[in-house]
């Protein structure tokens, strides 16, 4: 059997035990005689599933208690238009930090329906970098305020988060979900698609204080009101069934393999510092965020020269290293380095980088 070490953006690399034991239970799962894939939502046994999903998400996140766990679909993006209609709805203003793609969309979307404010952006450097904040420019009264912890196509985090006060803060974290601790208790929201850190496309889940449910605006489609899905414990229709299944057995691998959050963190600084401490010594390789900024998830890189970077991407596919093409905006290479990446597969590319740059240079 072939395995690559598969660098992609999402949907990404899954830990291989999980899909061993997925591969276990296809045909029937704990004797029910059937796939999760062909069983009733509805069901005990299904029930049991999704019970799981959320009972250990709570416990490896440590979500208190007076936030409700949704399991949605849509992908982050359909998040872009639910917060503001179900969040801005007093003042009928949020504030957005532009930090690349994902955030700008979600500021584009919050304006149709009030007024979005930009309080920085870094735009003005091709996002490589995270602005500096200054609390002055924020809307007193913003009903919350929005940013996209780990920025996936340009390769920035946030390390200090917004001192933002009473209001709540709203987090994209769909590329850096479950790769370290966070403090809950400091958003009002967070939401992530899943197919990075935590299950196959399909499944997106929003964490989000109750007190902040039940404030949708008049107009908010059914589906598109949180106060619809914590009513109904994430059924109210029929749920991404399967995503949430493989969810469980990835969070399951976290907590029993991995040792938690803390453990997981240090694997992914191990595997960055790999990868960030080659780039610094290259002669050849470049990497294009502030070091003060840098994703411990998504490391973009280039050469300088566009043909020398699809030759490095053309011959790294042919070594097994696959998806390693930079996004369009940034060019070169990206290596996304989820979760479910081994060291080894890290340690293996910058071997193989080593020798490139040596028949290169």
């Amino acid at each position: 059997m072939k395995r690559v070490y598969n660098f992609s953006a999402g949907p990404s690399v899954l830990p291989e035990s999980v899909l061993r034991r997925a591969a276990e239970e296809m045909l029937d799962y704990q004797g029910s005689g059937q796939s999760v894939m062909e069983m009733s939502h509805r069901s005990k046994i299904y029930e049991g599933i999704i019970c799981s999903a959320e009972s250990s998400l709570r416990e490896i996140m440590n979500i208190p208690d007076n936030y409700k766990v949704l399991f949605l679909q849509g992908g982050a993006s359909s998040q872009f238009a639910m917060v503001p209609m179900n969040l801005m709805t007093g003042s009928n203003k949020a504030d957005f930090v532009l930090t690349g793609q994902w955030a700008t969309k979600a500021y584009r979307e919050a304006e149709r329906y009030g007024t979005a404010n930009v309080v920085a952006s870094s735009k003005d450097k091709n996002f490589t970098y995270i602005p500096e904040l200054d609390p002055s420019a924020f809307t007193k009264d913003a009903d919350y305020f929005h940013i996209c912890l780990n920025n996936t196509i340009y390769g920035t985090r946030f390390t200090t988060l917004p001192q933002t006060g009473d209001i709540p803060l709203v987090a994209d974290v769909s590329s850096c979900i479950l790769s370290e601790p966070v403090d809950v208790s400091k958003f009002g929201l967070l939401y992530a698609g899943a197919q990075k850190n935590m299950a196959p496309a399909g499944l997106t889940v929003v964490i989000i204080r109750e007190d902040l449910i039940g404030r949708a605006m008049d107009f908010t489609p059914t589906m598109f009101n949180y106060q619809t899905h914590a009513d109904n414990g994430s059924m109210f229709n029929t749920p991404p069934c399967y995503s949430i299944y493989i969810c469980m057995l990835v969070l399951d691998w976290l907590k029993n393999t991995i040792g938690g959050l803390e453990e997981m963190k240090k694997i992914n600084e191990k595997k960055a510092g790999i990868l960030y401490d080659f780039l610094d010594r290259s002669s050849m390789f470049r990497g294009t965020v502030v070091p003060k900024d840098r994703s411990l998830m998504n490391i973009p890189f280039v050469t300088g020269d566009g043909e020398l970077d699809a030759k490095f991407v053309k011959e790294a596919a042919q070594h097994d290293f696959v998806n390693l093409k930079g996004h369009r905006t940034v060019g070169g290479m990206r290596a996304s380095i989820y979760n479910a990446m081994p060291v080894e597969g890290v340690e293996k590319l910058v071997d193989f980088m080593k020798a490139f740059e040596k028949a290169n240079g």
